[in-house]
């Protein structure tokens, strides 16, 4: 679902991202762990078609995303670490106007259904997002994910910033998303919800992916020794 060969950027003498190659199936969650400037959210970036690669394939559902962006992007929903969605709308009027960008049309108790499969309490759904908290928020953005069918869910940072209960439900709605085929790619510094959710995680330093580790390989601890002697 998501392929990376010698993916390379370059921001002039500067390596953001050097030959990367990853592949990731559909129903896998694989998390990238780093410092920042490591190159995690660069590779997000180039899947997303916001940045150009100086050198290398990226693709997504077989599609390059450099000669087709447009047409990739139907496949993938973005999460970045702070969800920007309209404060004075509701829960519901933002997923309406959402899902409309993206060619779907529900109706009101359809909209309602899938905030509710996101994890958004009911009460909440014609609430105005400006008194969301941020767990909240993140629920509406996997709605969004939902709603427009997404093979492809692209997670920067999601539960920074996330109480200990928000970040085990978030995690607890991207296993379902997984076992329902769509393939995940997150970026976190968040090394114990990286190895509670994902099925395998990679390590980047300097924009290097110098580790790929099967999750159920190590515990917490070994995982936190390994990454804390490769950064």
């Amino acid at each position: 679902m998501l392929l990376a060969q010698n993916l390379t950027k370059k921001y002039g003498e500067q390596t953001a991202l050097n030959s990367l190659n990853l592949t990731i199936e559909e129903g896998e969650i694989f998390a990238l762990l780093g410092q920042n400037g490591a190159g995690k959210t660069t590779t997000i970036n180039l899947f997303l078609g916001f940045v150009e690669p100086t050198s290398g394939i990226v693709k997504i559902n077989n599609i390059s995303v450099q000669e087709n962006a447009l047409e990739t992007k139907k496949y993938v929903a973005y999460i970045p670490e702070t969800v920007m969605l309209y404060p004075n709308l509701t829960g519901i009027e933002n997923l309406h106007f959402f899902s409309s960008l993206a060619g779907f049309k529900y109706s009101t108790e359809q909209l309602g259904d899938i905030l509710t499969r996101a994890g958004l309490q009911k009460m909440a759904h014609t609430q105005y997002l400006e008194g969301y908290s941020k767990g909240m928020r993140q629920k509406v953005g996997i709605a969004i994910a939902l709603a427009k069918k997404a093979k492809v869910l692209l997670l920067d940072e999601p539960t920074s910033g996330l109480d200990p209960k928000a970040s085990n439900e978030f995690s607890e709605i991207l296993r379902a998303l997984a076992k329902n085929g769509t393939a995940i790619l997150m970026a976190t510094h968040d090394i114990f919800r990286a190895k509670d959710v994902a099925n395998r995680i990679g390590i980047m330093k300097e924009g290097n992916l110098v580790s790929v580790i099967d999750a159920k390989e190590l515990s917490a601890n070994e995982l936190e020794t390994l990454y804390l002697q490769t950064v």
